[in-house]
């Protein structure tokens, strides 16, 4: 499969979680959020701290969102991605987008090996989904 097959498929979902939003505009995490959003895409936050964020409540962690989701966006740290892919495991995600600087050899490993479709290397879901700064 082709990353671009591999985007569609992800992008073909209908409900989306971010982990590693953040509060402030300038991050590349909150414009991950706000891409979903402008793009009338039903996105769910996972912050293990923060309450809400761009009017979105958050979610300590997968296991308590509220539905199942089909595609998660990972923008934190290598090491919580290695253990948010074990938490997207084990709730049934398949398909997971590792944004630039999220992703590690192990996460990779450990996201194919569960068979989930992975984004990595470089794709900017800011770009496909066309995201407009406000």
């Amino acid at each position: 499969m082709t990353v671009q097959d591999q985007i569609k498929t992800f992008l073909a979902g209908d409900v989306f979680a971010v982990a590693g939003a953040s509060p402030r505009r300038t991050k590349y995490g909150n414009k991950v959020l706000r891409a979903y959003l402008q793009a009338g895409k039903k996105v769910y936050v996972v912050h293990p701290i923060q309450e809400e964020i761009e009017g979105q409540p958050c979610y300590r962690s997968l296991a308590k969102l509220p539905e199942p989701i089909h595609g998660l966006s990972i923008i934190t740290p290598p090491n919580v991605t290695e253990r948010l892919v074990d938490e997207a495991a084990a709730a049934g995600i398949r398909h997971v987008w590792m944004q630039p600087g999220a992703e590690s050899a192990e996460a990779i490993r450990r996201a194919e090996a569960s068979g989930m479709n992975v984004i990595t290397g470089g794709p900017c879901l800011l770009v496909t989904l066309g995201f407009q700064e406000e």
